[in-house]
Protein backbone atom coordinates (compact mmCIF):
# COMPACT_ATOMS: atom_id res chain seq x y z
CA UNK A 1 0.00 0.00 0.00
CA UNK A 2 1.54 3.66 -1.01
CA UNK A 3 1.16 6.81 0.89
CA UNK A 4 0.23 10.13 -0.28
CA UNK A 5 1.31 13.13 0.91
CA UNK A 6 -0.34 15.98 0.13
CA UNK A 7 1.79 19.19 -0.83
CA UNK A 8 0.98 22.04 0.31
CA UNK A 9 -0.40 25.11 -2.90
CA UNK A 10 1.05 28.29 -3.44
CA UNK A 11 -0.53 30.79 -1.05
CA UNK A 12 -1.01 33.99 -0.72
CA UNK A 13 2.46 34.25 1.58
CA UNK A 14 4.24 32.79 -0.98
CA UNK A 15 2.78 34.92 -3.83
CA UNK A 16 3.99 38.31 -1.54
CA UNK A 17 7.77 36.53 -1.11
CA UNK A 18 7.65 35.82 -4.65
CA UNK A 19 6.80 38.94 -5.68
CA UNK A 20 9.20 41.07 -3.22
CA UNK A 21 12.04 38.91 -4.52
CA UNK A 22 11.69 39.70 -7.98
CA UNK A 23 11.30 43.34 -7.61
CA UNK A 24 13.93 43.49 -5.21
CA UNK A 25 16.26 42.05 -7.89
CA UNK A 26 15.06 44.43 -10.37
CA UNK A 27 14.84 47.25 -8.47
CA UNK A 28 19.15 46.56 -7.96
CA UNK A 29 19.82 46.48 -11.42
CA UNK A 30 18.00 49.90 -11.93
CA UNK A 31 15.24 47.93 -14.07
CA UNK A 32 10.90 48.77 -13.73
CA UNK A 33 8.79 45.62 -14.00
CA UNK A 34 5.58 43.81 -13.40
CA UNK A 35 5.47 40.74 -11.72
CA UNK A 36 2.71 38.09 -12.12
CA UNK A 37 2.51 35.16 -9.98
CA UNK A 38 -0.28 32.34 -10.90
CA UNK A 39 -1.08 29.21 -8.69
CA UNK A 40 -1.40 25.78 -10.05
CA UNK A 41 -4.74 25.97 -11.35
CA UNK A 42 -3.55 29.04 -13.62
CA UNK A 43 -5.37 31.37 -11.26
CA UNK A 44 -4.02 34.80 -10.53
CA UNK A 45 -2.68 34.97 -7.21
CA UNK A 46 -0.65 38.67 -6.91
CA UNK A 47 0.40 41.27 -9.33
CA UNK A 48 2.43 44.39 -9.10
CA UNK A 49 4.09 46.60 -11.56
CA UNK A 50 6.21 49.31 -10.60
CA UNK A 51 4.67 52.57 -11.57
CA UNK A 52 7.12 53.08 -14.21
CA UNK A 53 7.30 49.80 -15.91
CA UNK A 54 6.50 49.98 -19.72
CA UNK A 55 2.45 49.31 -19.92
CA UNK A 56 3.16 45.88 -21.91
CA UNK A 57 4.21 44.52 -19.13
CA UNK A 58 1.57 43.39 -17.03
CA UNK A 59 0.44 41.76 -19.98
CA UNK A 60 3.92 39.78 -20.72
CA UNK A 61 4.37 38.84 -17.18
CA UNK A 62 1.15 36.96 -17.02
CA UNK A 63 1.66 35.77 -20.36
CA UNK A 64 4.94 34.16 -19.16
CA UNK A 65 4.05 32.37 -16.01
CA UNK A 66 1.32 31.21 -17.37
CA UNK A 67 3.29 29.59 -20.03
CA UNK A 68 5.69 28.45 -17.11
CA UNK A 69 2.86 26.88 -15.89
CA UNK A 70 1.69 25.46 -18.50
CA UNK A 71 4.63 23.51 -20.24
CA UNK A 72 6.48 23.04 -16.78
CA UNK A 73 9.36 24.65 -18.16
CA UNK A 74 10.90 27.72 -17.60
CA UNK A 75 9.90 30.39 -20.74
CA UNK A 76 14.31 30.83 -21.68
CA UNK A 77 14.50 27.24 -22.17
CA UNK A 78 11.05 27.10 -24.80
CA UNK A 79 11.89 30.33 -26.89
CA UNK A 80 14.01 27.97 -29.85
CA UNK A 81 11.33 25.89 -29.84
CA UNK A 82 8.58 28.12 -31.60
CA UNK A 83 11.43 28.80 -34.14
CA UNK A 84 10.09 28.34 -38.13
CA UNK A 85 11.67 25.06 -37.54
CA UNK A 86 11.03 24.17 -33.91
CA UNK A 87 8.62 21.57 -33.11
CA UNK A 88 6.05 24.55 -31.36
CA UNK A 89 6.06 26.38 -34.43
CA UNK A 90 2.35 26.64 -34.29
CA UNK A 91 1.65 26.46 -30.76
CA UNK A 92 0.91 30.14 -29.83
CA UNK A 93 -1.68 30.54 -32.38
CA UNK A 94 -3.19 27.24 -32.13
CA UNK A 95 -4.39 27.86 -28.22
CA UNK A 96 -7.29 30.25 -27.04
CA UNK A 97 -5.08 31.15 -23.84
CA UNK A 98 -2.12 33.22 -24.92
CA UNK A 99 1.46 31.79 -24.75
CA UNK A 100 4.60 33.56 -24.76
CA UNK A 101 7.78 32.35 -25.54
CA UNK A 102 9.76 34.63 -24.38
CA UNK A 103 12.33 34.21 -20.87
CA UNK A 104 11.22 36.02 -17.44
CA UNK A 105 8.33 32.60 -17.03
CA UNK A 106 9.76 30.09 -14.17
CA UNK A 107 7.55 27.51 -12.82
CA UNK A 108 7.13 27.06 -9.31
CA UNK A 109 7.73 23.52 -7.86
CA UNK A 110 7.30 22.39 -3.78
CA UNK A 111 8.28 18.49 -2.78
CA UNK A 112 9.09 18.04 -6.85
CA UNK A 113 5.31 19.09 -7.82
CA UNK A 114 4.04 22.19 -9.66
CA UNK A 115 2.19 24.61 -7.24
CA UNK A 116 2.17 27.57 -9.97
CA UNK A 117 4.30 29.70 -11.56
CA UNK A 118 5.88 33.64 -11.71
CA UNK A 119 6.31 35.77 -14.82
CA UNK A 120 8.26 39.31 -15.03
CA UNK A 121 8.60 41.15 -17.55
CA UNK A 122 9.76 44.87 -18.41
CA UNK A 123 13.65 44.23 -18.91
CA UNK A 124 15.73 42.62 -21.51
CA UNK A 125 14.36 39.28 -21.74
CA UNK A 126 17.10 37.96 -19.93
CA UNK A 127 17.52 40.51 -17.22
CA UNK A 128 13.44 38.70 -16.32
CA UNK A 129 14.72 35.46 -16.68
CA UNK A 130 17.30 36.20 -13.76
CA UNK A 131 14.99 38.28 -11.72
CA UNK A 132 12.49 35.13 -12.18
CA UNK A 133 14.51 32.99 -10.83
CA UNK A 134 16.02 35.37 -7.41
CA UNK A 135 12.33 35.08 -6.78
CA UNK A 136 11.48 31.78 -6.89
CA UNK A 137 15.27 31.38 -5.06
CA UNK A 138 13.72 33.12 -2.24
CA UNK A 139 10.85 30.74 -1.68
CA UNK A 140 12.99 27.54 -0.97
Amino acid sequence: MSTTTAVAPLTIQDAEILVTAARRAAESAGVNVSVTVLDAGGHLLAFRRDDRAVLISGETSTRKAYTALQLNAPTADLVDLVKPDGPFHTLPTALDRPLLFIAGGIPVHRDGHLIGAVGVGGGAPEQDHGFATAAVSELV
